[in-house]
């Protein structure tokens, strides 16, 4: 996701300017694990795990050590690596964000997701409807069909000008690439209403629970990760090439090696 204006500069203090302070990128694992220090109780070698490193990076490589505290679980075990690493960095930042918002709250009945063919947007769709929320999605007409099949119940093309002219009033209006209108964004809200977005200074955190969370969604089939592309990490700067032509649907997977 590209960022702009006061975040990126903010970002830019945390993660380098002219160059990485992290040489290693990467912020999602999905892997076994190879060895546990003396002190380890949670994890054992063998053990499918996923996880998010945050700002610490380190996934692009083959081997990462991690702090047993640190944002890891156990996989579902009924996924492959790559669903599970498709699952960990979109489906975190929906949460977070709609949590923000009281996705829980029984008096919401109404959310829109904007962007809702991205990494958060599909995540997002999928944790509203697992609340029993009504959900809007917009996003292209050409990307109907996938929006649908996640569960949205009605569909906006953001292109046509209909979601300005829209009289219907949401409960939650969340903004899962960063790029609404604001103003735009608050005439859609009910009177208490919440608007959330990605695209402003709050930066979502992560955490072991989400984690569960998101286990619990894919082994009881409500997520379902989208992934788009899968590239080797000979093909690093291909994938991240295609990412910045912002034609992406869901995720991005990059394979390190033949753990599935």
């Amino acid at each position: 996701m590209k960022v702009g204006g006061v975040l990126k500069l903010v970002l830019r203090f945390a993660l380098g300017f002219s160059k990485p302070r992290k040489p290693v990128l990467g912020t999602v694992v999905s892997g076994i694990v190879e060895e546990v220090g003396d002190k380890c109780s949670k994890f054992k070698k063998g053990d499918e795990i996923f996880a998010m490193t945050g700002f610490r990076f380190g996934a692009y490589a083959e081997y990462i050590a991690l702090k047993e505290s640190s944002v890891i679980a156990l996989k579902p075990e009924n996924s492959t690596f790559e669903d599970a690493a498709a699952i960990v960095f979109g489906g975190t930042s929906a949460i977070y964000f709609l949590e923000k918002a009281e996705i829980r709250n029984d008096s919401v009945q109404d959310v829109l997701v904007y962007g809702a063919t991205g990494s958060v947007g599909t995540s997002a769709v999928q944790v509203a409807k697992y609340f029993g929320k009504n959900v809007t999605a917009v996003c292209s007409r050409t990307n109907f069909d996938l929006v649908k099949s996640l569960g949205s119940d009605e569909q906006i093309d953001y292109r046509d000008g209909s979601l300005e002219k829209l009289q219907k009033k949401f409960d939650i209006v969340f903004d899962a690439v960063g790029k609404l209108d604001r103003k735009t964004a608050r005439k859609l809200l009910k009177e208490k209403g919440i608007y959330k977005t990605v695209g402003g200074l709050e930066v979502a955190s992560e955490s072991v629970e989400q984690l569960e969370f998101l286990k619990e969604m894919f082994t009881t089939n409500k997520l379902s990760p989208v992934i788009d592309q899968i590239f080797t990490l000979d093909e690093i700067v291909a994938a991240h090439r295609y990412v910045d032509t912002e034609r992406k649907k869901g995720n991005i997977v990059v394979k390190i090696s033949n753990t599935s």
